[in-house]
């Protein structure tokens, strides 16, 4: 199994990885979420692991366009704890510390345990493992990164806290995607969907009402613009239901009532 990741080894795309495929598997390192997609249709992946939102800092839009844009096909979906460690080469104190990298994502999450370190300057970095591993590889005194335990662990630097976000029920949803485009799974239980919606009074309000009659929970909804048509919205939702003939009556349906409509994935729902 090929599995493209974001980041490097110890990220959290890795661990997520390991959950979701065990560790026998062949992983791709991307610095970016937008090289990812040429990895399927390249054939160099069988899949992609992507990061879709995180229980703090919400959902991930530019990810949403990737899986728009290149036609993905959502497969499965994995939630991860997020614990986030501060850490260094060997031998110093957070006292010693003068710089911290990690991704943007990360900093978001942690800024308030730096308040009481303002001696410590924050930068802005592609990965949490990634800075990790320059630290080591460079042997960096005085820079310390925010990354997983793992990163800590493979990389052989010291933590100096743990758990260091904001708050600490802190989770982030991953989407496992493929470019496969048979999207249909008589075994899911769970489905994305994009539709879009005419500019009439209450037409969104409808689509909700036909999921609810159906007994389907919309579990989430995000909007985003539709790029070449000004001041119009397709709207990316999430719905779970315990009968698939429901799920598809429902979406037939929603299909004679909105502009366009397309199934992003039907999958099993992951555990929280």
């Amino acid at each position: 199994m090929k599995v493209a990741i974001q980041g490097i080894k110890g990220s959290f795309h890795h661990i997520v990885a390991e959950e979701y495929f065990g560790k026998n598997i062949d992983l791709l390192e991307c610095l970016s979420f937008t090289e990812m997609p040429a990895l399927l249709e390249d054939n160099k992946a069988d899949v992609l692991i992507m990061a879709i939102e995180n229980s703090i800092a919400g959902a991930i839009l530019p990810n949403y366009a990737l899986i728009d844009d290149h036609k993905l096909t959502i497969c499965g979906e994995f939630h991860l704890s997020i614990h986030h460690n501060l850490m260094a080469l060997n031998g110093q104190s957070i006292e010693d510390i003068k710089e911290v990298y990690s991704h943007p994502m990360a900093l978001l999450q942690c800024h308030k345990f730096f308040k009481d370190y303002p001696h410590i300057k924050l930068i802005e970095d592609e990965d949490t493992a990634s800075v990790a591993k320059r630290i080591q590889d460079n042997k960096l005194m005085g820079v310390g990164a925010i990354a997983s335990n793992l990163a800590a662990e493979t990389y052989k630097l010291d933590i100096l806290a743990s758990d260091i976000q904001t708050i600490k029920e802190n989770a982030t949803r991953f989407f496992i995607l493929t470019n496969n485009q048979d999207k249909s799974s008589v075994s899911a239980n769970k489905a994305s969907i994009k539709f879009i919606t005419s500019h009439d009074t209450g037409s969104l309000a409808e689509i909700l009402t036909m999921l609810a009659k159906h007994g389907l929970n919309l579990s989430k909804i995000q909007s985003m613009p539709v790029i070449d048509t000004l001041w119009k919205y397709s709207f990316f939702a999430d719905v779970v239901f315990t009968s698939y003939a429901d799920y598809f009556d429902a979406l037939e349906e929603i299909r004679e009532k909105v502009e366009a409509l397309e199934i992003l994935g039907e999958y099993n729902k992951g555990k929280r």
